[in-house]
């Protein structure tokens, strides 16, 4: 039904656009800030391992938190690609699913860079010092509901 409405060339097919524009945005960006904290702080574990193999188990909890900005992006994805394909886009409504996916993507985006600096330089630091571990987790936290922030935008947007 969406594709014979989009062909139609009374159908003003730009909001689709934007909408599923959005949606790409979301997922993009997400996993790039995921993927850039998971493996900034993987090389800090892989040079700290090498020091000290005990710590490397400790020391994977950036890696996680990285990865949980790559989930934020894919649930504004599902539920805006969802809301997308149920029912007809008004231009308003295209705008407000890329300004979903953008918000979404760019905070996990920015999550992912101060994940993935403060994570190497935090495991790194822990193999000398033990008591930098609170901090750095503090650290990593705040960073992290940088891109929880986006996420709940994002869902604020989409409605």
């Amino acid at each position: 039904m969406l594709l014979l409405s989009a062909q139609d060339p009374a159908v003003d097919s730009s909001p689709y656009f934007f909408g599923f524009l959005g949606v790409a945005s979301a997922l993009i960006f997400a996993n790039l800030g995921a993927a850039y904290g998971t493996a900034k702080s993987g090389v800090g574990i892989c040079s700290m391992g090498v020091l000290k193999p005990e710590l490397i188990m400790k020391s994977a909890l950036p890696v996680v938190m990285a990865g949980i900005l790559g989930i934020y992006g894919f649930i504004v994805a599902i539920l805006v690609g969802q809301k997308i394909n149920s029912a007809t886009v008004t231009g308003p409504k295209g705008y407000s699913y890329l300004a979903a996916g953008l918000s979404c993507g760019f905070s996990s985006l920015a999550a992912g860079l101060a994940i993935g600096i403060v994570g190497d330089a935090g495991v790194r630091a822990n193999a000398q010092q033990d008591r930098i571990y609170v901090g750095m987790v503090l650290i990593l936290i705040f960073a992290e509901a940088l891109g929880l922030y986006g996420l709940i935008v994002a869902l604020i947007l989409s409605n």
